[in-house]
């Protein structure tokens, strides 16, 4: 499943451990998260790596979202893990 996180301008740093896939920073702040487990479980281990009291969003996709001016590949990225 993707996810898309919105961390209020704060970064994960690289690789950061929790319980997914792999994350993909999209702009500062704004991440693709890609997890088998539910979003409950994704908001809750964003949400570790964040200062305390940092807004935080977490949103299921179940498609693609229309984007541009995110990272590099980001696109291609999520094509290849979202759902058929």
């Amino acid at each position: 499943m993707l996810y898309l996180g919105y961390l209020d301008g704060h970064d994960l740093g690289p690789d950061p451990e929790g319980p997914w896939r792999e994350v993909l920073p999209l702009r500062p702040g704004l991440v693709l998260v890609d997890s088998d487990l539910h979003r409950s479980a994704v908001y809750h281990a964003l949400k570790d790596h964040l200062p305390p009291d940092t807004p935080l969003l977490v949103a299921e996709l179940h498609e693609v979202p229309k984007f541009k001016g995110m990272a590099a590949g980001a696109l291609r990225w999520a094509r290849e893990r979202a759902p058929t």
